[in-house]
């Protein structure tokens, strides 16, 4: 295989038309390329340069090699710089996360898109288990949980708190611990344990979400709130779910005595640097939460 680096001496050479000048741009000295020409002429067992004085000619092999060279040291060249380029907004950045942060983030993600075309975005929704996995099995760039990792694969820091919140028909205005018997529980993924957060907090009867009669269920984040506003039951979820509603005028979230809030978890692979794509989806992400 011929020597890029041979190649490249020989192509500059032809293209400067001297010895010395072409050691100059190279940062090489003279008798190293001719050193370097004279090795290609012996791999290739054929003359490339008729030399005469201080200058030269090619031969045909030379005019050959040249033809088909300086294509392929400029592909070499090209390649060099896309390698070792890391655009702030191109590229390809994969995110993972709980429905909830889900619909707080992803139409900012898309906007962050809109105002530089060569950012793409894959956004998942998955709950933190799945998130932690594709973390670790780098399925994903950027992977916010609701609880801290115990995967030493992930490294991850707290960067947002997200209330939870009582939903419930817009007709109940006192949710009474009776009241809430009455409705029945609307369960989702993670509805037992965002009810034991927050009832638990507020309602000394509570004990575990049994104590409802189950009204329903849906894995489908943007769909959990359709029954309560029909008034099927109640249910328990964060505030960008809620807020994320199609219509928040038949339903009512309600402000207890005892506020609760998840902490919102930013994980990543310890291991794998992040690019300047990455970074800047993540401090598009932070500035929205």
């Amino acid at each position: 295989m011929i020597n890029p680096i041979w190649l490249r001496s020989f192509c500059t050479l032809v293209e400067v038309g001297h010895f010395t000048r072409t050691a100059e741009r190279l940062h090489m000295t003279q008798s190293g390329v001719s050193q370097q020409v004279r090795k290609l002429e012996e791999q290739l067992g054929r003359p490339l340069l008729v030399r005469h004085g201080k200058g030269f000619t090619l031969t045909d092999a030379g005019e050959r090699l040249y033809d088909e060279g300086h294509h392929i040291i400029r592909l070499l060249l090209d390649l060099e710089q896309q390698a070792g380029a890391d655009p702030a907004y191109e590229g390809l950045v994969r995110v993972m996360s709980p429905g909830s942060v889900g619909l707080k983030l992803y139409r900012h993600l898309l906007g962050l898109q809109r105002q530089h075309p060569g950012l793409k975005m894959d956004y998942r929704f998955a709950p933190n288990a799945e998130v932690e996995k594709a973390i670790v099995e780098h399925r994903v760039d950027i992977g916010f949980m609701t609880r801290p990792s115990t995967q030493v694969e992930v490294s991850c820091r707290p960067v947002a708190e997200e209330r939870l919140l009582l939903v419930t028909p817009v007709a109940v205005t006192d949710p009474s611990w009776e009241q809430l018997m009455r409705l029945g529980f609307i369960d989702h993924p993670d509805g037992v344990h965002h009810a034991g957060l927050l009832l638990g907090a507020n309602y000394p009867a509570f004990r575990h979400c049994h104590q409802f009669a189950k009204a329903g269920f849906s894995n489908q984040i943007g769909l959990i709130l359709e029954p309560v506003s029909m008034g099927l039951g109640f249910t328990v979820l964060p505030a960008h779910a809620v807020a994320a509603f199609h219509q928040p005028e038949l339903i009512a979230t309600h402000s207890l005595p005892h506020p609760v809030s998840e902490t919102l978890y930013l994980g990543v692979h310890p291991n794998r640097p992040t690019p300047n794509r990455v970074n800047t989806v993540i401090t598009e992400a932070l500035k929205w939460l």
